[in-house]
């Protein structure tokens, strides 16, 4: 059974959502707590969350998202700690992690044949798959940092940029049906920065270009919103009838023997 959602506006909607609250939740953790406080909080709510998504039999609404939540938040903290803590560049944590996502995903594809988000039903290809997520969180981080950052376009302008650039794949499969795996990861990768981006634009202060509104309270809202989002889902989840249930039948069985037509 698919471990996967469908891929549908709800899917992209929710997804950037989650992008923004990673970026503003992990903000809000570091400074009340302690970037090593957030990480181990960060960490454990991802591990446990994986242990859901692993054990589940089949594709849940609710456990799924929680754990691209985690992935979300911890992702941010493990680039934040490769510039703050350890003092790497933006550009060059950049293409680390560029490197990494393309190593997890020639892994994949050599092991399995396949990079489609529609052949998760197996444990070796769900493994793959949260790999790739975990590092397309990362390298996103990594690369608004650089463009809000490092080349100082600002929170909201490089928020207005990925939303240009996420049109790209959605115009080369949409208008031209280019590799429509390809152009999933593609826009995938896109969807962190752009939500991360204005994320940052509404709780920075206005000092850092931001509205000023504090990571806390934006993280909140958008808990709120991904929340009503997951359980329409979920909702749309189990009116669904599930294909691949046997089919129940009133009717008596004829014998092994017995001809057919």
């Amino acid at each position: 059974m698919s471990k996967v959602p469908e891929v549908t506006v709800l899917f992209w909607l929710t997804k950037v959502l989650t992008t923004g609250m990673g970026e503003t939740t992990s903000d809000f953790l570091a400074r009340v707590l302690s970037p090593v406080g957030a990480g181990a909080i960060g960490l454990l709510g991802l591990v446990g969350s994986l242990m859901l998504q692993f054990r589940a039999p089949r594709y849940s609404a609710w456990t799924y998202w929680s754990a691209i939540v985690m992935v979300s938040v911890f992702g941010t903290m493990a680039a934040d700690v490769v510039h703050v803590v350890v003092g790497i560049p933006y550009a060059v944590s950049t293409a680390a992690f560029a490197v990494i996502l393309t190593a997890v995903l020639i892994a994949w594809y050599r092991s399995e044949g396949t990079l489609s988000i529609h052949s998760i039903r197996t444990r070796r290809r769900e493994k793959f798959y949260w790999g790739t997520v975990l590092a397309t969180f990362a390298l996103g981080t990594a690369v608004g940092d650089l463009t809000a950052g490092g080349l100082h376009l600002g929170y909201f302008s490089s928020g207005v940029m990925f939303a240009a650039l996420i049109a790209v794949p959605a115009v080369a499969w949409l208008g031209f049906r280019l590799n429509p795996v390809a152009t999933f990861w593609a826009a995938y990768v896109l969807t962190r920065p752009l939500g991360a981006s204005f994320a940052d634009w509404m709780g920075a202060s206005t000092a850092h270009g931001g509205l000023g509104w504090g990571t806390g309270p934006v993280s909140l809202v958008l808990a709120v919103l991904i929340a009503g989002l997951v359980a329409w889902l979920a909702a749309r989840q189990r009116s669904t009838v599930p294909t691949d249930q046997p089919h129940h039948s009133t009717e008596t069985p004829a014998p092994a023997s017995a001809p057919t037509r």
